[in-house]
């Protein structure tokens, strides 16, 4: 049988717009960082499966939220702040920590004001009503080196989104909490790593988060990169940049 000599030219192009690939993405996070869209990274493993730790995405900061305004001629009877849109359920948002605002984290929507939120047995209520989950087999997550071996699971919110989850044990008091009344002004969000995320189920951490404190949804992934070997060692970045993740929606 005949072989192909590989093509020492075409080789080095395919190198070339891998390099390119990474210019234009560090551009373009640089570009696009205005009052519309930031740039944002995963230090941690609370949002795995969707987000990986070393994912860089884009954050709608239009979305939703409030903005203030003000009209020079009388500021005392307008002024004040004009409220943008609540944000949907299973939407992947950016907000300030509560108790710091200078931290962001990144959750996953999963109650808004009026709801009624518990997890019994591991499995998520919203108003009484499960959200089913199924069954998707083994994953093998990676947090910042410490490998875990979890459940995976597609869970479906009361309006029709579906996202998928991952679970270690259905017992505990995190899988097995009081029932929040999410108040007026304020969303529940959850981490979809379920059983290594501290979220709105911790009152004295995050709990409910107030929608000024709504950065933005998260849009696309710009770039991904599991970097387990030293910085110095660049023969191997091409190899940890996860192509596969790159220009992904976040759902």
């Amino acid at each position: 049988m005949a072989t192909t000599k590989a093509n020492p030219r075409r080789q080095s192009n395919a190198w070339v717009e891998n390099i390119k690939t990474i210019v234009y993405a560090g551009l373009i996070a640089v570009g696009v960082r205005t009052v519309a869209f930031e740039p944002f990274n995963i230090p941690s493993g609370s949002m795995i499966p969707t987000l990986l730790v070393g994912d860089y995405l884009f954050v709608a900061k239009y979305s939703y939220g409030y903005s203030t305004y003000s009209l020079p001629f009388s500021p005392d009877l307008f002024s004040g702040r004009i409220f943008g849109s609540l944000p949907k359920r299973g939407d992947v948002v950016v907000f300030k920590y509560p108790r710091d605002t200078s931290i962001d984290y990144i959750k996953r929507i999963i109650g808004l004001p009026g709801d009624r939120i518990q997890v019994r047995q591991g499995q998520l209520y919203i108003n009484g009503e499960l959200a089913p989950r199924e069954a998707q087999g083994d994953y093998l997550a990676d947090d910042n080196g410490i490998k875990m071996m979890r459940k995976l699971y597609v869970e479906t919110l009361p309006n029709g989104v579906k996202h998928q989850i991952l679970k270690e044990r259905d017992d505990g008091w995190v899988n097995n909490t009081q029932e929040y009344l999410v108040p007026a002004g304020h969303v529940f969000a959850m981490g979809d790593n379920r059983d290594n995320s501290a979220d709105s189920r911790f009152m004295d951490g995050v709990g409910f988060v107030p929608i000024e404190n709504l950065v933005g949804r998260a849009e696309i992934l710009f770039f991904s990169i599991d970097a387990q070997y030293p910085w110095w060692e660049i023969w191997e970045w091409p190899f940890e940049i996860r192509w596969n993740r790159l220009l992904k929606p976040v759902h």
